[in-house]
């Protein structure tokens, strides 16, 4: 599936790219990106000359004048933009959006790139193109579509007023521009400098974009880029032949699923967000908590992370829970009607991902988290299970825990489980030691995703890393251990998604790789990638790169070949486009049939894919 596939939506422009060849893509598939050497579909306006030659537009300030602009022909109400930009003699540049015509001149949103500053004003022109007035943007706010109202608390983080562009002097930079609605949102150079405003225009403003050169000064643009941002489109529901899909739930209650045999009926049952559903056929549901539905366009669902087991030892597996991180313990009240009675027993969990992993080899499982600036896990006191857990530090402070991404696993082949995070890994000292933290290793496992796998990728008897590299954006690699003489351990990226600029393997990219899990799905004795897109995983809004992206699930099948880099390589097969992955997918074998199945909750609902690649079909081509 080829989410690539642009479309021209501006027939006067002349040349249309496919993405693949920018220096910095967008955040968002462009309708079309300007390739020409001619100036048609776009008129000009001030005291300034424009050119185009292969792509690149030029505007140089007329002596003595008051600069202009080049001005689309084309209007937009919603947009997406971006470009590449340089300034020489440093820069009085910026581009205007829903310029309106005015009875002396023009009206519009001017995001400003002149000198270190990235501002969002207001601006009237008058007939010839000159500033007659500028007023700031009052502060946007993330994660919403439509901006407050105004005269209330101002917005929390990244908001409004002034902030450094970061520039790169006499280089090429770029720039981004969502504007959705009421919400004016600026970047430049990937993420420094980002900016919102509120646009107080009712989201009904319409008219072209327009680039500007101020006084004595030249600018050029290239890989001018523009997205439709009013037309969203839905794909045709897609589900693999490999598998059944089971919609559990309708709605959002949760963003992440366990599995257990909650009323000892020896089937396995399913956990998510506030509830759990009766096997085999799942169509009972009953609350452990108290249960609502959510609005995943402007509510988050408390229910990150869960899992199932015997926690208090009595025989009945209880669920823990992150409610907004903190962990809850609800203990099974051994198949009674009513909710579950809680208790808080890690409080401190500042991480989005949390992994149960039997860390210390006692055989029970322990609660890997970070909290309080370290990385621990935690476990149960067998005689007083639903006090505070008792923690285990991995990490001193020296090293900073990041919110996302976590893995447990051996990396140094010593038979004990070490665990990982973006920046490298920590190893677990031999028994008795009394090391009050784990030998740390810096390691660049990317900007910090989903849950890590540790396993041999390639066949090598060398464990390697598989994981996302950003959580609310985009990648995934895998990271191959190498050797050297002295047995010292390094790690080489393998890349198996890249952004929309990427040649990425299957023609596949999707955003928000947040949820993400491995199991062997067909049988050959190699775990394979189950991972997707979190959807409107900052509600309803452009905080992060194609929100309205289909919510797609993919099994990565690891293939092992000589002839590919590293020894293997990662095949993706879509198995559904409208569930996507939460925080935290299982996968589990059901129905005993010796077929691993998955299940994901999310914003859309819960789901069982059930595989169905019986051992007649598993075979590799």
């Amino acid at each position: 599936m080829n989410h690539k596939r642009l479309v021209c939506g501006i027939a006067a422009i002349s040349g249309v790219l496919v993405v693949a060849g920018l220096a910095e893509s967008p955040n968002f598939i462009p309708d079309s990106i300007f390739k020409g050497s001619g100036l048609t579909g776009w008129h000009t306006l001030g005291q300034a000359d424009w050119s185009a030659q292969n792509g690149e537009v030029t505007g140089k300030a007329k002596p003595g004048g008051n600069g202009g602009w080049l001005v689309l022909d084309k209007s937009y109400q919603d947009v997406g933009f971006f470009a590449s930009f340089h300034c020489t003699g440093g820069c009085k540049t910026g581009v205007l959006l829903r310029a309106e015509k005015t009875s002396d001149g023009m009206k519009g949103l001017y995001v400003s790139l002149t000198g270190e500053d990235l501002s969002l004003d207001k601006v009237t022109l008058d007939a010839e193109g000159k500033q007659l007035t500028s007023e700031k943007l009052r502060p946007g706010a993330e994660m919403v579509r439509f901006a407050p109202p105004p005269g209330g608390p101002p917005p929390p983080a990244r908001a409004g007023g002034r902030h450094g562009a970061g520039l790169h002097g006499d280089d090429w930079n770029t720039v981004q521009i969502i504007l959705d609605s009421d919400i004016l949102r600026a970047s430049v150079n990937s993420a420094s400098g980002r900016n919102t405003g509120s646009t107080d225009d009712d989201g009904e403003g319409f008219g072209p974009i327009a680039l500007y050169v101020g006084p004595s000064n030249e600018v050029q643009f290239k890989e001018i880029a523009f997205k439709d941002l009013a037309r969203k489109v839905e794909p045709k529901e897609q589900t693999s032949s490999h598998f059944r899909m089971q919609r559990i739930s309708d709605y959002y209650y949760g963003w992440c699923a366990a599995v257990a045999d909650f009323n000892h009926d020896g089937v396995p049952d399913i956990a998510s967000g506030p509830l759990y559903y009766l096997g085999p056929d799942y169509t009972v549901r009953r609350e452990f908590m108290k249960a609502q539905t959510y609005n995943p366009g402007m509510q988050f669902a408390p229910g990150m992370m869960n899992f199932a087991y015997d926690f208090t030892g009595d025989g009945w597996p209880d669920i823990l829970i992150a409610a907004s991180r903190p962990m809850w313990l609800y203990v099974n009240p051994k198949d009674e009607s009513r909710r579950w009675n809680k208790y808080l027993v890690v409080p401190k969990v500042t991480t989005e991902v949390v992994l149960l992993e039997d860390v210390d080899g006692d055989g029970k499982p322990e609660l890997v988290y970070g909290g309080d600036g370290i990385l621990a896990y935690a476990k149960p006191d067998p005689a007083n299970p639903t006090a505070p857990w008792t923690i285990h530090p991995v990490s001193d402070k020296s090293v900073p825990v990041n919110i996302h991404g976590l893995g447990v696993g051996d990396i140094n082949g010593d038979g004990r489980k070490d665990i990982l995070q973006n920046t490298g890994w920590w190893e677990q000292p031999a028994a008795g030691s009394d090391a009050k933290a784990w030998t740390y290793h810096a390691e660049n496992f990317g900007g910090g995703g989903a849950a890590m796998g540790v396993y041999d990728v390639n066949g090598d008897g060398l464990n390697d890393v598989v994981t996302s590299l950003q959580a609310h954006r985009f990648g995934i690699s895998w990271f191959e251990q190498k050797r050297d003489g002295a047995g010292k351990i390094s790690f080489v990226e393998h890349r198996i998604m890249g952004d929309f600029s990427d040649k990425n393997a299957g023609g596949v990219t999707f955003t928000e790789p947040h949820g993400m899990t491995f199991a062997d799905l067909d049988g050959d004795g190699i775990p394979d990638l189950i991972v997707g897109k979190r959807h409107f995983s900052h509600l309803e809004s452009y905080t992060d790169p194609d929100p309205y992206g289909p919510a797609v699930l993919y099994r990565y099948r690891t293939v092992r070949d000589k002839k590919a880099p590293g020894g293997a390589e990662f095949v993706p097969e879509l198995i559904h486009n409208r569930s996507g992955v939460g925080s935290h997918l299982a996968a589990v074998d059901l129905n005993h049939d010796g077929a691993v199945d998955i299940i994901t909750s999310t914003d859309k609902g819960t789901f069982i894919f059930w595989n169905e690649m019986h051992q007649s079909k598993r075979s590799r081509k």
